[in-house]
């Protein structure tokens, strides 16, 4: 049987001792965490494992010895090593050692109670596996796994693999927290312990540092609160939003932009409604060439003449109060850029609600023309429209009523380009007002939604999100154990952006372009919102 045996790198040059991890029976796999150094009382150390596990609610144990030979006298050594498998009995028993002056490795896995022949114990192989503490207790492997129920006991992941070995380093952050140089009854080795034994002036400078290591402290407990992925990207959306709407107010403020942008802003508006004044004239005239109903297109041209010039005189009724407005809307942005650009697009509504009235207007002729031509279309065929049945039925029609519908639908084939030319005019203006206020939503949502700590994290810190591992051969002789070296793979950006991407909230246009196309197509409305009626995922 084949054993894995995952090593941290860290522990390569430890001292001599006992081999303290946790024994994953499914995976056939033991996840070395530290190393015991001597001298040590046994009692002292499953004390400690003990704490570890009522904190973490992982079950560790004495998993085997650890031998470091770094002269030839130390060779009686690994007989008293071989000893201690009779005070912290565990099935299989690891026997891990480093040849003196060089790199080879030898290990073993012992098992005294499943004997092949008189008594002899019976030996697994074992495949030594090098892997990375920091990075594997810092790293989030994805798809993260499901973690047992801490109130149960220490069961064992749902997720199979090398989820077990993450869970299993990340839950015993417990036993991490003590250094071998603290006067503790323990002294282990593990990756908080790696090139600590600099000098003895670095030591006493770590122990007078008191009061700053208690700042620290309260930092890191601070930076710990909001460590969870999620709610750092939402902390951090928070402050670039009002970061981005300092910025824009310092620049509208810092050279007086907003009194020229409110003098520029009826000028432009007067510019917009003579070009909407000249296409109206267009359109009464013979637009393209093409033949009109000269009576319906005068009458149309008059009735959006006469409420573009209502508009234009409420402008100017309200150019005094205009960059008073402006003002309060350069003064929303220190809440944020978002809230900003809200308010701007509200505003572009207020200012082109005479474009939405004019949309409004030759959709609602233009739907009526369709709905009548259908309806007329269905009369000559002998259907009619069942409305409490929502389906189309046979019908027999006299001849009085057969000529009156061919008399309506004659007249309402030679409106209907008219009527059809004011729409599709006008509903291109629509749809740029709408598009030019869906960027500013899509700013908005942007804003709002993208996990920025988590791309920064990404880029800086690639090992902390983890979408899976790979192994590098180190050695591989014959008589010599496999020894491997465990790497993360960092996730895709696009993966980060689509796990850790927030919830947005805004206004999305639900059609989508084949229903879009039909609603233009027949005359109704678009709204750039939600509706109450519509189905929302």
């Amino acid at each position: 049987m084949v054993l894995k045996a995952f090593f941290p790198t860290c522990c390569a040059s430890a001292d001599s001792g006992l081999l303290v991890g946790r024994w994953v029976p499914e995976q056939s796999s033991a996840v070395v965490l530290a190393v015991v150094h001597f001298p040590f009382i046994p009692l002292q150390v499953k004390e400690l494992l003990a704490q570890v596990h009522q904190a973490g609610r992982v079950g560790l144990a004495v998993l085997g010895t650890w031998c470091h030979r770094r002269q030839g006298a130390e060779e009686s050594l690994g007989h008293f090593l071989e000893g201690l498998g009779t005070i912290f009995s565990h099935e299989p028993w690891l026997q891990l050692c480093r040849e003196p002056g060089s790199k080879l490795w030898s290990c073993k896995a012992t098992r005294r109670q499943v004997p092949p022949r008189r008594g002899a114990p019976y030996e697994d192989q074992v495949m030594l596996v090098f892997y990375d503490q920091r990075k594997v207790l810092l790293s989030q492997l994805h798809p993260p796994a499901a973690l047992p129920d801490r109130q149960a006991g220490d069961a064992a992941p749902s997720a199979g693999g090398l989820a077990a070995v993450f869970d299993t380093v990340a839950r015993s952050e417990v036993l991490f927290r003590s250094d071998r140089f603290d006067d503790g009854p323990v002294r282990l080795s593990h990756w908080q312990s790696e090139g600590v034994e600099a000098s003895i002036l670095a030591e006493l400078a770590k122990r007078a540092s008191g009061p700053v290591c208690v700042l620290l402290a309260c930092l890191l407990s601070l930076v710990s609160a909001a460590s969870a992925c999620r709610k750092a990207n939402v902390l951090v959306s928070v402050l670039l939003d009002v970061a981005l709407g300092l910025a824009l107010l310092s620049w509208l403020r810092g050279k007086d932009r907003i009194g020229p942008l409110a003098e520029a802003l009826v000028p432009v508006a007067d510019h917009v409604a003579e070009e909407l004044q000249h296409l109206l004239q267009w359109l009464m005239g013979a637009p393209a060439g093409l033949k009109m109903n000269r009576a319906l297109d005068q009458v149309l041209g008059r009735f959006f003449l006469y409420h573009l010039h209502l508009w234009i005189s409420y402008i100017h009724l309200m150019s005094p109060f205009i960059e008073r407005i402006l003002w309060h809307v350069g003064l929303s942005a220190c809440l944020g850029l978002t809230v900003a650009l809200s308010i701007l697009s509200d505003i572009i509504a207020l200012l082109t609600f005479h474009i939405y009235c004019f949309y409004v207007y030759g959709a609602r002729l233009y739907c009526l023309k369709i709905c009548g031509l259908s309806s007329l279309w269905r009369l000559f065929r002998g259907k009619k429209w069942n409305v409490l049945r929502q389906r189309v039925d046979s019908c027999s029609y006299d001849l009085d009523q057969l000529f009156i519908g061919t008399l309506l639908f004659t007249i309402l084939v030679f409106l209907l380009p008219t009527t059809a030319l004011y729409y599709l005019v006008f509903t291109l203006l629509r749809l740029l007002v709408v598009a030019v206020q869906g960027l500013m939503h899509l700013l908005v949502d942007l804003i709002n939604s993208l996990p920025l700590y988590s791309l920064g994290l990404r880029l800086c810190r690639p090992y902390r999100l983890a979408a899976g591992v790979k192994f590098r051969v180190l050695e591989h002789e014959a008589g010599r154990p496999l020894r491997l070296l465990m790497q993360i793979n960092p996730l895709p950006y696009g993966r980060v952006v689509h796990t850790y991407r927030l919830p947005s909230y805004g206004c999305h246009p639900t059609h989508s372009w084949g229903s879009l196309c039909r609603k233009l197509f027949f005359g109704e409305l678009i709204y750039p919102w939600r509706q109450r009626g519509d189905k929302q995922d």
